[in-house]
Order: C-alpha cells, then structure tokens, then sequence
C-alpha cells in the first residue's frame, strides 16, 4: 500500500477507484519541478483496491500508528475496510497520546531499534473497531480541507488558519520561504505538516497576492524567498 497523507485534501473518494478528487488535489500540490512525479490516480485506485480485497487475503492486520492524524485516520481506514470480516486488526501504538507540536511522535520518528521495543501489538475490541470505522465515513463525508487529531477526536478545518500560520510567518522584507515553512511546521498541532504541503499553500498564496515569492522554482523551494505582502 501506498503513503498517503489522509490529513489533508477531500476523501470522499480516496476508496472509490479511480479516485479522481483526490488524484486531482494531489496533482495540484506536487510542485511541477520535482521529478519523477507519482502516477497519483495509478496509484490511489491501487490502494484502494488493495484495501478493498484486504479481508479476503489477511486473517490478522496491524497497523502501526502515533499521535499524527494521518497515521489515526490510516488506523480508522483500514477498520473501515474489515468491517464485517472475520479478519482481527491489532495496533501498534508508537506515539506520546498528546499530538501537540514539539511532544507527539509519529512511526518515522522512532529508531529501528525503538520500534523494535515498541513491536508488542494487541487486538483491538470490536466495540473500537466499530468506532474508529464510523470515525473514518464521517472524516471521507466530511467537506473540511484539514484534519487534526486532538484528545482522541478528528477535528476538520479549511485552509484559513494554516495559511493565516503561513502568512504570518513570512518576513515584510524577503527572508527563505524555507524558514517560514519550518516556522509553521513547528507550531501546527494535531497533522503534520509537510514541506510541499505547505510550499502549495505559499504558492496558492502568491496567486491570492498575500505573498510574493522570489527565485528560481525549478531549483526547489529551499532556493525560493518570500515577503508577507500588505
């Protein structure tokens, strides 16, 4: 299966191939100078797919997951997927239970040698499981742009408050976009935030004229400067 992040962008289709809504917003976001680009819709209806015949091909799944809501919603998804399936579903949780910016973890955080530690997976009650997959239809019929993981709940927003992060976080006089970025990264709880998420969001913004970027985009968002505009 395919990484995803579920935190952000539309669901309602991202378990009905072709998955054309969801397919099309990644598109959008990857930058055009990053190289090879993913075969988005290739790819999400495969996983689709894939989950789809999970039932049918696995007598036991677990899924490894931390305080992030992309890595929650992979758990939620793949309940969803079992649901009515005589397959059990385990968990292995490998975050802090506090998804706040500077204390949660995700599973990528962790050594190989943590992990290690951590592997003690335990089946998840059915009464959970029934949960977290009424969780995962609520999130996919959801209309919101973001999703937050904070005190064991899905929290849905738009694109308001990360851009306002962003906006605020760029210099009045050109200063990296790269350290604005980082800037927001720092302080976003409940999803992480990614660098060509967020380097989408700065160029949405200056389409919008809330910022102005300046360099070479071919040489990658690292080399670009940005200023918060009046």
């Amino acid at each position: 299966m395919g990484i995803d992040d579920l935190a952000v962008g539309p669901l309602s289709d991202v378990d009905s191939a072709p998955c054309a809504a969801r397919a099309a917003f990644w598109e959008r976001v990857w930058p055009d100078e990053v190289t090879p680009r993913p075969a988005f819709a290739n790819d999400l209806a495969a996983d689709a797919l894939w989950l789809a015949e999970l039932p049918s091909h696995a007598p036991a799944v677990t899924v490894w997951h931390g305080d992030g809501a992309s890595e929650q919603l992979l758990l939620a998804r793949v309940a969803a997927a079992l649901h009515g399936s005589r397959c059990k579903l385990r968990e292995v949780p490998c975050g802090t239970g506090d998804s706040r910016a500077g204390q949660r973890k995700a599973v990528s955080m962790h050594s190989p040698e943590a992990l290690a530690e951590l592997y003690k997976p335990h089946a998840i009650s059915a009464s959970r499981r029934g949960e977290v997959a009424v969780a995962w239809h609520q999130q996919c019929a959801s209309p919101y742009d973001i999703r937050r993981w904070r005190d064991g709940t899905f929290q849905g927003e738009d694109y308001r408050l990360i851009d306002a992060a962003l906006v605020a976080a760029s210099p009045d006089e050109f200063g990296p976009l790269a350290r604005a970025m980082a800037e927001v990264m720092g302080h976003c709880d409940g999803f992480f935030a990614t660098d060509f998420f967020l380097y989408w969001r700065a160029r949405e913004l200056a389409a919008a004229a809330q910022l102005e970027l300046l360099g070479d985009p071919v040489a990658g968002y690292r080399d670009l400067q940005v200023r918060r505009l009046g």
